[in-house]
């Protein structure tokens, strides 16, 4: 069994989270969501124009390298991420932790395919570049697709946050969403993209702040938990947590594309200062996911079952549950913050609608109430991640060989496609005769293989044809 810290007597005081009103707990942690949602309102600075709303441009300034790759990181460990890292980690030891952190291959594959389009194509955002090359429906096509992931990053998120003040569909548990939703939704609305790129910078602080916290107490000597524990957590196979790390690789190369929490920071700053952002952002993302996974491991030599982040806290006392809580908060409203600007600019400035501050502010306004409707219909959100990345796979050939010129028809038969074996996956309508592995996330590999060279294939065959 986990032991209880003994520090103070106040770490180890009685928990009530998630259990209504009147506990000490209870009151502290709505503290921290009320007072640090305060102290980002006041801090935020307020956007004057349209320069600073949608492109965080300060007196002609744009993010430095730390900047962009500090938002980079942060908005990417989302709350929904480093609760799912923990639990791959309670479920597969360190192979779960590095599975998930597959994904941060991203980083790396759009930091250099946006340098190439930004040098070479001379482009100056995702949208222009498909307009110009596969004309308006593409772009209308794409802009639902992004759409849809920025609709599932409301809720997945916020949902992190709900499961802290109580059990999925009472009453603590929906105030704690609104009310979350709201406060964040108060300091985007003050500046947009300026506010969210500040304020990352300071949540990015924060959570290594906290992760070191968290790390310290884990590997203390009374846990009897080391290095070698983690080391020797898990097993390297396909079915206990591989599947899940070959399919994150092959996402990795569209799933950026799709993300304009990501791709709309590729386009602020210089290119080789955005290069290096991206590709140091990938590197301390993984290794941000790694040691967060942690947590999920500490429960597993514990024999913790649930959400290991939860139940990891309430094992130290309601010191360390509280400083876990504190990385949630910081981490899911750094990107509802980021999602919320990113559908703004999505319809002011990539679709046109209204290139005005009010238009700006009324959008986030949108976004934060149409994504909160999935909260009340139990939806799970590994799968907000999973199957979302797999209906985008027809994007791969689109990216990777964005320099490859062929005939219109191209894109849609690759993202139609795409979006094809996504609904095979959500119906679990793939034939088992192609899945050559077993154990969970099988499918979900193999289906992103054959997917992928599928789309590939009609992606370039229009252009066989031609020729």
């Amino acid at each position: 069994m986990a032991r209880t810290l003994v520090i103070t007597d106040f770490l180890t005081l009685p928990l009530s989270f998630g259990e209504g009103a009147g506990g000490r707990g209870w009151w502290l942690q709505w503290g921290l969501v009320i007072v640090s949602s305060l102290a980002l309102f006041f801090l935020s600075p307020l956007a004057k124009n349209t320069d600073e709303f949608f492109r965080a441009q300060h007196r002609k300034k744009a993010p430095n390298t730390f900047m962009l790759m500090g938002s980079l990181v942060i908005s990417w460990i989302f709350a929904k991420s480093i609760t799912n890292a923990a639990n791959l980690g309670l479920d597969y030891g360190l192979v779960g932790g590095v599975a998930y952190a597959g994904y941060y291959l991203s980083f790396i594959v759009a930091g250099i395919v946006i340098y190439q389009m930004r040098v070479k194509g001379g482009y100056t955002s995702i949208h222009q570049f498909l307009t110009s090359r596969f004309g308006k429906s593409a772009m209308a096509l794409f802009s639902i697709l992004i759409a849809f992931r920025l609709f599932n990053e409301v809720w997945s998120n916020t949902m992190v946050i709900g499961s802290y003040f109580g059990k999925m569909g009472s009453a603590p548990y929906y105030w704690a969403i609104i009310v979350f939703t709201v406060l964040t939704l108060a300091y985007a609305l003050k500046g947009g993209l300026s506010s969210s790129i500040f304020t990352d910078v300071i949540q990015m602080g924060l959570f290594a702040i906290l992760l070191s916290v968290i790390l310290w107490v884990l590997f203390e000597p009374s846990t009897n938990f080391s290095a070698n524990d983690v080391m020797t957590s898990g097993t390297w196979s396909l079915d206990m947590g591989m599947n899940l790390l070959f399919a994150a690789l092959l996402q990795s190369f569209s799933y950026p594309f799709h993300d304009p929490v990501l791709t709309d920071r590729g386009f602020i700053s210089p290119p080789k200062v955005t290069l290096r952002a991206f590709l140091w952002a990938g590197f301390v993302g993984a290794i941000c996911i790694v040691l967060f996974s942690i947590i999920g491991i500490y429960a597993q030599t514990q024999g913790m079952k649930g959400q290991a982040a939860v139940e990891v806290g309430k094992a130290f006392g309601l010191v360390i549950l509280l400083v876990i809580n504190f990385i949630m908060i910081t981490s899911a409203a750094s990107t509802l913050d980021s999602t919320f600007s990113s559908f703004s600019k999505l319809l002011s400035v990539d679709l046109n609608l209204g290139n005005s501050l009010r238009f700006g502010r009324l959008s986030m306004a949108m976004v934060a109430i149409l994504g909160t409707i999935p909260v009340f219909l139990d939806a799970e959100i590994l799968s907000a991640t999973t199957i979302s990345g797999t209906m985008v796979i027809g994007l791969t050939p689109v990216f990777v060989f964005w320099n490859l010129r062929v005939p219109k028809i191209s894109f849609h038969l690759s993202v139609i496609g795409g979006l094809l074996f996504g609904i095979l996956l959500l119906f679990n309508l793939f034939p088992e005769g192609l899945i050559f592995s077993s154990g969970k996330y099988a499918d979900l590999l193999w289906i992103n293989l054959w997917g992928i060279l599928c789309c590939t294939l009609l992606y370039i065959i229009p252009s066989w044809i031609k020729k």
